[in-house]
């Protein structure tokens, strides 16, 4: 059973003094093999002894991407090259690509995390799951791949980029479940929704993630497809999916602190914050061989949770995401996130998820535009009557952010949909 409750359901005194030995062992293996952090510690004066538990993680210093970008590609790097068997990066499209390497161990850990986010999800041996996230140089194909093939489920490794015969494949091979963005899960649905073919799929699960995606979206997807779906959350930096998942309750995604230690910090001073107060979450990675990563900012705005879930397990729990701070929109001094747009849009009939934010500066004030796609019937039902809809939703919206926004309404199906991770915003002030 890949579920392994001696983990997920230990104590916390006994969590605790794990973390506390992993992490005095991390510490002294980057301060010892990393100049980078060699030197961060030493500006601070501090040397590993003086980390002797978990308590002492505030501490230490910070990691950030652009410390990632400025030791490109593998100064951050803790064992020879040699010992790395596997290289992930980001895209690289703001900046250099973040790269990161794997060894075996790494890659054991890494299937075994998203194994337990599966099996988290009810999805196990007996089951027929695609693989539906971009493979190559994005962690989300392989590690997904390997964490189904870790529970020994029938893995078809599908990626993205051929929505019709993805959704021909999941019929004749009688999928059962998927791993991929929520953003294509809709897509998909609304292909299998114009091929009438929704009673032919045999779909159960979906394991979601690489962007955020509301309670809304959820249950949209779980209402169109018949299923249950689940949040699963990571980043390269600190391994890739299978950092945290939800568990059938949806109370918050599990974090697997054997392997992770996080934080929520306070956005403006960086001091960690208490339990269920929003701030910017950061990890420390506490049993990575290959670029183990103190203290990383990921910029997502979460908060924690320590009580036991009704599940039974004691794993903290992080609250579903906000956002970034780093996608946070400051629209005439009110902070808008597109997520606050996308849950705005769920809560109403008529419009589909699809959604752009176009953000302007005119004669020195910041202007909003949204381009909201409406659904076939609402668009032929409203075509008489479409500025006074227009307003409905301009209320609606203006409800959820606080500012006014002028609503333009857009045929069905005419806003891209998007295989990877969505882009819903379009800010004209940076081309500037």
């Amino acid at each position: 059973m890949i579920w392994n409750e001696t983990k997920e359901c230990m104590g916390r005194d006994e969590m605790t003094a794990l973390q506390s030995a992993r992490l005095v062992k991390t510490v002294d293996r980057v301060y010892h093999n990393v100049e980078f952090y060699r030197k961060k510690m030493q500006a601070v004066g501090l040397e590993p002894g003086d980390i002797k538990d978990i308590e002492d993680l505030n501490k230490l210093p910070f990691t950030t991407k652009a410390d990632l970008r400025d030791n490109y590609p593998f100064g951050l790097f803790a064992v020879p090259n040699n010992q790395i068997v596997r290289i992930h990066a980001s895209s690289g499209t703001t900046g250099k690509a973040t790269v990161v390497g794997y060894t075996r161990k790494d890659l054991d850990i890494w299937s075994e995390c998203v194994a337990r986010a599966m099996t988290m999800a009810g999805v196990g041996r007996d089951d027929i799951i695609q693989i539906a996230y971009g493979y190559g140089l994005f962690t989300g194909g392989l590690g997904a791949h390997a964490g189904a093939e870790k529970i020994g489920a029938t893995v078809v490794p599908m990626s993205t980029g051929n929505t019709k015969k993805l959704t021909t494949m999941m019929k004749d091979f009688g999928a059962t479940a998927i791993a991929c963005t929520p953003s294509y899960l809709m897509h998909i649905a609304e292909v299998l929704e114009e091929e009438n073919a929704i009673g032919d799929i045999k779909l159960k699960a979906a394991i979601c993630g690489a962007e955020p995606w509301t309670d809304n979206m959820r249950n949209t997807i779980e209402a169109k497809l018949g299923i249950k779906a689940y949040d699963i959350y990571g980043l390269s930096e600190i391994m890739g999916p299978g950092v945290a998942c939800d568990c059938q309750y949806h109370r918050g995604l599990h974090v697997y602190e054997d392997h992770f230690v996080p934080e929520v910090l306070d956005t403006e001073t960086l001091e960690p914050l208490g339990e269920d107060e929003v701030g910017e979450l950061a990890f420390t990675t506490i049993t990575k061989e290959g670029i183990p990563l103190i203290r990383y900012r990921t910029r997502d705005l979460t908060s924690i949770s320590r009580g036991k879930c009704d599940c039974g397990r004691t794993l903290c729990r992080l609250s579903r995401f906000k956002g970034r701070s780093d996608d946070m929109l400051i629209i005439r001094g009110v902070n808008v996130f597109p997520s606050q747009i996308e849950a705005a849009l769920l809560e109403m009939s008529g419009t589909t998820p699809y959604y752009m934010m176009i953000v302007d500066r005119v004669n020195n004030l910041d202007t909003l535009e949204v381009q909201v796609e409406l659904d076939e019937k609402t668009f032929s039902d409203e075509m008489g009557n479409l500025d006074a809809y227009a307003k409905k939703i301009g209320h609606v919206i203006q409800q959820a952010i606080g500012l006014a926004a002028k609503i333009t309404l857009v045929e069905p199906k005419s806003i891209e949909r998007s295989m990877g991770k969505a882009v819903h915003v379009i800010d004209k002030r940076k081309l500037v």
